[in-house]
């Protein structure tokens, strides 16, 4: 592997900075040469926030060029879409499809959302990341849930263990079990569901 890109995007309060981290701190234990960064946004419970994960000898500037990424976690269907010009025919998007609406304002169908990204690539990976975490006990697990779903892509370069790992190491202690669980409800829908590579 020359480098793996990975573009995280949603908004504040979705736990995106955390699972950037979590992931980067995997790519370190495995070895890897890692850039971990915030393209922009604000933390703030509805702002958007973006940010990159490079893997990799090459992975020397923080950022993923635009239509490079091999992998895009959409944390919110819409800032999935309006990230997409990092992705290419190449690019698989795993999309979580509960949309984080402000209230009053017109939210596109979730259904014209992924038919505009499928305009960039076919490999898109629909699921209810929200409900999955609620499975959980509490949805401030959603995060958890699409990084298990970005490890049943195969796409990344380290191993499910190592991701486990780094959870282990950056969640506290009492969320640790729910975490776990929702890394694994992530891992099987991706796994299940490969019939959603429409």
């Amino acid at each position: 592997m020359s480098t793996c890109n990975i573009v995280l995007a949603g908004v504040g309060g979705q736990g995106i900075l955390l699972a950037a981290e979590i992931v980067g701190d995997a790519a370190v234990k495995a070895g890897y040469n890692v850039r971990v960064s915030e393209l922009h946004g604000m933390a703030q419970r509805g702002g958007a926030v973006v940010s990159h994960v490079r893997i990799g000898e090459k992975a020397l500037a923080p950022t993923v060029l635009e239509g490079t990424a091999d992998i895009m976690l959409g944390f919110e269907p819409m800032e999935a879409l309006r990230n997409v010009q990092f992705a290419s025919h190449k690019t698989t998007v795993l999309v979580n499809v509960k949309p984080f609406a402000i209230i009053g304002a017109r939210y596109p169908e979730v259904k014209e959302i992924l038919e505009q990204i499928r305009g960039f690539t076919e490999h898109v990976i629909p699921f209810d990341a929200v409900a999955l975490a609620k499975k959980t006990g509490t949805i401030m697990t959603q995060n958890t849930v699409m990084i298990g779903a970005l490890a049943a892509t195969g796409i990344p370069p380290m191993q499910v263990e190592t991701l486990k790992e780094a959870l282990h190491e950056l969640v506290p202690t009492e969320y640790i079990d729910a975490n776990i669980r929702a890394f694994e409800l992530g891992y099987n829908i991706v796994k299940d569901s490969t019939s959603n590579r429409i």
